[in-house]
């Protein structure tokens, strides 16, 4: 803290004005108590739809204890910046099955690098206020229950399709947070979720990874299968994820909160590569040279090059078997990585090769 004690409900005000000038569209402050989010994770930890994601059930009670994991942090600011870009084309793109479609937050950079910076400057602005004090940011980058601390800081509910919906803004946003060591004010947690009666984004997922509203079985989520899963994907899996090649956004697609979301103004997060238009079998002939020199700074690299090309493969086996694709595919049969030879095999076959 710092030596003098400053007007805390003025310095919550003035961090909400200073957030919005760095390009947060809104901010909010949570204390550390998580309470019913700690049991729900548990629970859904217990059982076992984590899949391959070790790290959520690893560091103990720090995930759900923002003073465990930063000690001496007394309240959470949780902060929202939109990444829609202005013409998705979607809908277009989800039935265009020769196309490669991408999860629209993954279209621009990397939103990691952005956002931390900003939250950054937001600190530098808050210590050039008061004085030196104690704060950490986060993006992604620990155990932190974000979308929990988002709903406690009065960003949105968590809704059934398990992400933090807005009312006024849907729920195309990142999420950032700086741990403080400030006892500022609190936000008040929205009074309920206002999710009602519809279960579009339950009905609309292909995979029907949603065991129960608000619970994600992520072993059976596209996003999960072709981001974070190492390994093979489920050959029964395979022919539901349809051309989805990076993450799915179907069940944000069809959120009726989302008819207020608006475009963002960041240029980071516009397209590059085409990658809103591109096809897959263009992709998919991609050298790994090419691909680690159109993916720099991207969130694509999370999946690595060998997984890319196993993604573009369940891909190319749900396309019509055109000439382009059944060409690309041919030349990645006697791919040397037993993971893409595989994906590639199956492909061929589906297309009686």
């Amino acid at each position: 803290m710092s030596s003098h004690s400053p007007d805390l409900d003025q310095l919550a005000a003035s961090i909400k004005l200073w957030g919005r000038e760095l390009g947060f569209q809104q901010v909010g402050i949570s204390s550390v108590d998580l309470g019913e989010h700690e049991a729900h994770l548990q629970r859904w930890l217990d059982a076992g739809y984590q899949g391959e994601m070790d790290y959520m059930a690893s560091h103990g009670s720090k995930r759900s204890h923002p003073d465990e994991l930063v000690p001496g942090t007394l309240r959470v600011i949780s902060l929202r910046m939109d990444y829609l870009p202005g013409d998705t084309r979607m809908a277009e793109q989800l039935a265009s099955p020769e196309k490669a479609y991408v999860s629209r937050y993954a279209l621009g950079r990397d939103y990691h690098k952005l956002i931390r910076k900003r939250l950054q400057q937001l600190a530098e602005r808050v210590q050039q206020s008061i004085g030196p004090f104690g704060y950490r940011a986060f993006v992604d980058s620990a155990p932190v229950l974000e979308k929990a601390v988002a709903e406690q800081a009065g960003l949105g509910w968590i809704g059934k399709n398990t992400l933090v919906i807005n009312r006024k803004a849907g729920s195309w946003f990142f999420l950032g947070e700086l741990f403080v060591d400030l006892p500022l004010p609190v936000d008040t947690p929205q009074a309920s979720e206002h999710c009602g009666r519809c279960s579009a984004c339950l009905d609309i997922c292909p995979t029907k990874a949603f065991v129960a509203p608000y619970v994600l079985d992520a072993r059976r989520c596209i996003s999960y299968l072709t981001i974070e899963l190492k390994g093979a994907i489920p050959e029964e899996l395979r022919p539901l994820i349809g051309n989805r090649v990076f993450g799915c956004d179907d069940c944000q697609i069809v959120c009726p909160w989302n008819r207020f979301a608006r475009p963002s103004e960041q240029g980071d997060f516009q397209p590059r590569h085409q990658l809103d238009s591109a096809e897959l079998a263009s992709l998919f002939r991609w050298s790994e040279e090419e691909f680690l020199s159109r993916t720099e700074g991207s969130p694509l690299r999370r999946a690595g090059y060998e997984r890319w090309l196993r993604n573009l493969a369940v891909g190319l086996g749900n396309a019509p078997g055109s000439i382009a694709v059944i060409e690309a595919l041919e030349l990645r049969r006697e791919h040397p990585s037993e993971l893409v030879r595989e994906h590639v095999h199956w492909a061929l076959s589906r297309h009686g090769r």
